[in-house]
């Protein structure tokens, strides 16, 4: 298939294309550097335009060029406290621009869509574990961007007939031990790799921000799930839809949740090295605990992660990072 990667050289989609790749697709990639790495994108076997996703006329004649059968859309701005001191950033970074980009992919025929979505649309559990019918009432303008554009997708279906699958991360992590990528954010806001940068001495302590929740070490608690799963999600979501699948939104977690303390204590073991934590207060909009029901992608896409356990993703994480 040919298929178009926004944001294909950040974190996941980066690993996303080298799954493609390896899947035998036809990939065109389009990413604007601004938080991508060029060197995170195989050196050869894919189509590559800098630009941002919201420059229509070439993102549109790219995709026409390219023949764009289907597009995953990871292009986004991620950071929730940024999305609450400056909210413009998000609905122009992530939502101006999915509309920008979805106006191009209905202009060049494209049919099938899936949306690297999130969490947080979710807000303040009401119920743990979540599944997909947990009333969606996102707590911050990440959360309510990431909504607005599952909603425009839900429209652009009954309208246009397009064919599209939310896939709700909980929280990625880990590496593809294979293709040595790595994760890269500047500022890194990550637990995993925070967590990995202090056992390396790239940092001198690890704060964990609140030790008095409902929770057995009094840490939150949150479900990790490897990027190599997410990318097998995502195959799984665009054979789902190149059948005539159902469209909607599908949860991508283990099930199993997992403290920021029991993080820190499995990266000790992992690493051998000493890591230094410090208390912090708690952050504004933490709740206690957010684990996935993951039950509907079990059913309609027929996946489980594989790599389940916090041991793996940190282990796969740590063999990259520190080589």
């Amino acid at each position: 298939m040919r298929v178009l990667v926004t944001g294909g050289a950040g974190y996941v989609g980066s690993h996303m294309v080298r799954a493609l790749v390896r899947a035998k697709h036809d990939v065109l990639v389009v990413d604007d550097l601004s938080a991508g790495h060029a060197d995170a994108l195989p050196p050869s076997g894919i189509e590559f335009l800098q630009a941002q996703v919201s420059d229509a006329p070439r993102v549109l004649a790219a995709m026409r060029d390219h023949g764009t059968e289907a597009i995953l859309h990871f292009a986004s701005r991620i950071q929730v406290g940024e999305s609450v001191v400056d909210p413009r950033k998000y609905y122009t970074g992530n939502l101006a621009a999915a509309v920008s980009l979805f106006e191009s992919a209905l202009d060049a025929g494209v049919k099938l869509a899936v949306l690297s979505s999130t969490a947080a649309v979710y807000g303040d559990p009401v119920r743990v574990p979540i599944d997909e019918e947990h009333p969606t009432a996102p707590i911050n303008p990440y959360g309510e961007t990431k909504l607005a554009i599952e909603r425009m997708l839900g429209s652009y279906g009954r309208a246009y007939g397009l064919r599209w699958a939310a896939l709700r991360y909980f929280n990625a992590a880990g590496a593809d031990v294979q293709s040595g990528l790595d994760e890269r954010h500047d500022p890194e806001t990550h637990l995993v790799p925070i967590v990995l940068d202090a056992a390396l001495g790239r940092r001198d302590h690890v704060t964990i921000f609140g030790d008095d929740y409902d929770t057995p070490d009094g840490t939150c608690i949150r479900d990790y799930v490897h990027v190599v799963d997410l990318c097998d999600a995502h195959l799984a979501a665009l054979e789902h839809l190149q059948r005539g699948g159902e469209s909607g939104a599908i949860n991508l977690g283990t099930g199993a949740g997992h403290s920021v303390a029991e993080v820190v204590d499995v990266a000790r073991r992992v690493t051998g090295r000493t890591i230094r934590v410090e208390k912090g207060p708690r952050r504004a909009g933490d709740p206690p605990r957010l684990v996935a029901s993951v039950e509907r992608a079990a059913r309609v896409l027929g996946w489980r992660a594989r790599r389940a356990t916090l041991e793996q993703i940190v282990r796969d994480a740590w063999t990259v990072r520190s080589a």
